[in-house]
């Protein structure tokens, strides 16, 4: 089921993966966001392929933002790769998009849903995310540059 929304503004967000402009999706994870920069292409298509994917489109039907979920649609989600490029911002979109992704039939009734974001939580807080209450009892396996960027000294 494709689900999808419109703006007063013209703005529209899909979960039809069609739509997807993986190429700009991939331009700006790859080269722009802190958390998956140097992401090989066929990386990012197998994760949009395994995931709900929200893309936010502007008037004109180009790509200005997307939003990532991994769930199993029953009970937990994972958010991720939430982005809105930067000749959109300033306009609420990113509070847009997170309404529209939590508002997903297939998101609803879920027992946990976690992010991480290293500036967003002003965003996030809006929307029920708060820090972890225990975070003794969550553990993770991480590798770091994964994707072989180039790190800052």
């Amino acid at each position: 089921m494709t689900y999808s929304a419109t703006s007063p503004e013209g703005f529209t967000i899909s979960t039809d993966p069609a739509r997807l402009d993986v190429g700009a999706i991939h331009a700006y994870l790859a080269q722009e966001s802190y958390w998956a920069k140097g992401i090989q292409r066929d990386t990012l298509e197998r994760a949009i392929s395994h995931s709900l994917n929200f893309g936010l489109y502007a008037p004109d039907g180009r790509l200005a933002g997307f939003a990532r979920v991994v769930t199993d649609t029953a009970t937990f989600a994972w958010l991720c790769d939430v982005f809105v490029l930067a000749e959109f911002r300033g306009r609420g979109l990113s509070k847009w998009l997170m309404a529209e992704v939590w508002a997903h039939p297939d998101l609803q009734g879920l027992r946990r849903r976690l992010l991480a974001t290293l500036d967003a939580h002003g965003l996030y807080t809006q929307f029920g995310f708060t820090p972890l209450e225990a975070p003794d009892r969550y553990l993770e396996s991480r590798r770091p540059n994964p994707y072989g960027a180039a790190t800052a000294n």
